[in-house]
């Protein structure tokens, strides 16, 4: 993911960046939200389920729309 949506989700929901770059790669490493958020806090910052919740659903949104970015680019 690129570095200014991961600066963008962590404006928009007041986390470090830090902590938001965690939950994506935990996240793109397979792990689930009651899993992150349970035995990863101390790479998260002991954020609850929901934050990493809309930490996760920021993450698909942006990289929904690079991907809808793409494919306009393309016709």
């Amino acid at each position: 993911m690129d570095l200014k949506y991961i600066h963008q989700i962590a404006t928009d929901l007041s986390l470090p960046v830090k902590n938001v770059t965690n939950v994506q790669q935990l996240h793109a490493e397979g792990s689930t939200i009651p899993f992150i958020s349970r035995y990863r806090k101390e790479a998260t910052g002991n954020m609850d389920e929901v934050q990493v919740g809309d930490v996760i659903e920021k993450i698909k949104y942006y990289d929904e729309l690079e991907k809808e970015k793409k494919r306009f680019l393309k016709l």
